[in-house]
């Protein structure tokens, strides 16, 4: 998508997310006890939480199965028309798979992939929370209570997707979507990494380059506490509960923002943000691109210890060819 283009505004917010686990109990346990999530509903083989600042019914959706890894993305569009108007977008690019008639916490949904196959969809109808009155706050603009367990992460933030090309993933989102380009990782003009949103936000998502050629991947899922604080508590939290720490509190040069990253018990990787990082309030924002050479220690870590090889080779669900190095000056 050109500069020059008029701006689509369809897709409002990332929704709600679908990871894997084959340890469903225990990635429960993870996010309500550490994270002081709540469960909101059960079906099947599948667990439903939100945390507490999220207005939906859920934000997360915990699924049994054999491997870690991404079930499916859900968009919010951000009108009825708007939702319609983007799926006749995209299948124009063959990438549609067709209507469902919905789920627990929100109504029917246009379901697609994006070039590499990562499963997503789009809807309009959601569930508001209904919180009872025992749980409610306060504060009349926060959904419930903060909760008293654990350090409770506040509200969804965003998706990182390990793709095998993504550039190829980032203009389907751009051009189909409507989404924006923030920041981006080039080596030699080839894309290996960006940072896009719908917002003022640098990311709703993220791709990596998943440096095996394999498709389809999670990275990481990210939920936001706002205050860096909060971060140095729950590392120190999670690893006296023998939760592995992949990355202590930190600080990102692209997006600038506070973070921490940990692997829930269920394989995937978990982001947690300090902070939002900065904002863009220019409509006629001109993306950052950094070159590779550029980003060891100044472009992944601003602030703190180096990240391992683990976070630039690793997502989910992982494959016996994980150790390969990341692409280096």
């Amino acid at each position: 998508m050109t500069s020059y283009q008029e701006p689509i505004y369809d897709v409002a917010q990332l929704a709600h997310v679908e990871i894997l686990s084959p340890k469903l109990e225990q990635s429960v346990e993870f996010f309500t006890r550490f994270l002081g999530m709540e469960v909101t509903a059960r079906s099947g083989g599948s667990v439903y939480l939100r945390a507490y600042e999220d207005f939906y019914h859920n934000t997360l959706k915990i699924t049994e199965a054999k491997e870690a890894g991404v079930g499916h993305v859900a968009w919010r569009a951000s009108s009825p028309q708007a939702l319609h108007r983007r799926v006749e977008e995209i299948e124009k690019t063959g990438f549609g798979l067709g209507w469902i008639e919905g789920d627990i916490g929100h109504g029917e949904a246009y379901q697609f992939t994006a070039p590499d196959g990562h499963l997503m969809e789009i809807l309009w109808d959601v569930e508001y929370y209904n919180v009872q009155d025992d749980q409610r706050s306060k504060l009349l603009n926060r959904p419930s209570k903060r909760p008293d367990r654990g350090v409770p992460v506040r509200r969804l933030d965003h998706i990182n997707l390990m793709t095998s090309n993504p550039g190829a993933d980032t203009d389907f989102m751009l051009d189909t979507l409507g989404f924006r380009l923030r920041e981006q990782i080039q080596n030699n003009g080839q894309v290996l990494g960006s940072w896009i949103s719908v917002s003022n936000l640098v990311h709703e998502i993220a791709y990596m380059q998943e440096p095996n050629g394999v498709k389809g991947k999670l990275h990481h899922l990210c939920y936001w506490y706002g205050i860096p604080q909060n971060l140095y508590d729950v590392a120190d939290l999670l690893k006296d509960h023998g939760v592995f720490v992949e990355v202590p509190p930190n600080k990102h040069g692209i997006s600038q923002a506070f973070c921490m990253y940990v692997i829930e018990p269920g394989g995937n990787r978990i982001e947690l943000f300090g902070d939002a990082g900065y904002i863009i309030t220019d409509p006629a924002w001109k993306p950052i691109v950094w070159d590779m050479k550029d980003v060891p220690g100044n472009g992944d870590t601003w602030i703190g210890t180096e990240f391992p090889v683990s976070w630039w080779t690793q997502g989910t669900p992982l494959t016996k060819v994980e150790t390969a190095e990341v692409v280096k000056p």
